[in-house]
């Protein structure tokens, strides 16, 4: 089985790339690779390939920037995974492609289905769910959707990293209090997609959630990646961590105050159940410690 991994630098493709099966032939490639906002050259590309997938984990991921670029979240997310679902088509073959909690507004107070009406709040969740309709439309009985949040590594920029750097760096921090997500390790999610290419029960889902178990906000996530850093020795002290609204920390882009996704589906079609985030960061802190 030949498999093309997109966005082989981010998080998720890099993940994909440490646990890959032998089962499988993977031609990971980055964005100067293979740019697949470039239909010609993404053609030639993975024609010489003919693969019998594509993981699609690139993506425009700037939030922020989105609402003054729109036009190259617009070509990544919704282009760029135009062209993938045009050359699938054109070559037989199936697509896994990585979306977001990002389509919703956040206005529910229970988990989001997969058969909820997504309206975005902002340019890179448009982007993310025009790049969902077009799938459906090229690709209706050829691909899989899956929804993900609150991504974070071992390698590359998140939120954790982020967060030892500064509790290293600062007296204290300031950490939003009143937006609930769920927090999900890379590992966990290629894990998820490998064993729908690999080892798939039956047709593939068009549209999935997935994330790690349990509900948290970012300060009480801030909160853990403290409490389990400095019990790893991964940072030397102990800071105050004060939460605070949204409203003392404006961004560019307004972003969902509840993105819980509910996965039941997932789970009994993969026969597999999520793992609570708080485990999972713990064991992507060991990992993270291991590579110091």
């Amino acid at each position: 089985m030949k498999v093309i991994i997109t966005g082989a630098n981010g998080q998720l493709g890099w993940e994909l790339q440490q646990i890959k099966s032998e089962e499988a032939t993977v031609h990971a490639f980055n964005s100067s690779q293979l740019n697949i906002t470039d239909l010609a050259q993404a053609q030639t590309t993975i024609a010489n390939i003919q693969p019998d997938y594509i993981i699609n984990a690139a993506a425009y991921t700037a939030v922020d920037k989105a609402e003054s670029n729109s036009k190259d979240a617009f070509s990544v997310n919704e282009k760029g995974v135009e062209n993938l679902a045009i050359i699938c088509k054109e070559l037989n073959a199936k697509l896994i492609h990585i979306s977001t909690d990002f389509v919703f507004d956040g206005s529910k107070n229970t988990p989001y289905k997969v058969t909820d009406t997504p309206t975005p709040l902002g340019v890179y969740g448009v982007s993310k769910l025009q790049g969902e309709n077009i799938i459906r439309d090229i690709l209706p009985n050829s691909s899989c959707i899956i929804r993900t949040a609150w991504v974070y590594s071992a390698h590359g920029n998140n939120f954790v990293k982020t967060m030892l750097r500064l509790m290293e760096d600062k007296n204290e921090l300031s950490v939003v209090c009143d937006q609930v997500g769920t927090p999900t390790w890379a590992k966990g999610l290629a894990e998820v997609i490998w064993q729908l290419v690999l080892h798939p029960e039956s047709e593939l889902p068009s549209l999935l959630h997935w994330t790690d178990n349990g509900v948290t906000s970012w300060y009480d996530f801030a909160i853990s990646i403290q409490e389990l850093a400095f019990e790893k020795g991964l940072i030397t002290k102990h800071i105050p961590i004060s939460a605070i609204p949204s409203s003392d920390y404006p961004t560019p882009a307004k972003r969902p105050s509840f993105s819980v996704l509910d996965k039941t589906e997932v789970e009994k079609i993969l026969g597999k159940g999520t793992t609570h985030w708080r485990k999972q960061l713990s064991e992507m802190l060991d990992h993270l410690k291991s590579e110091i």
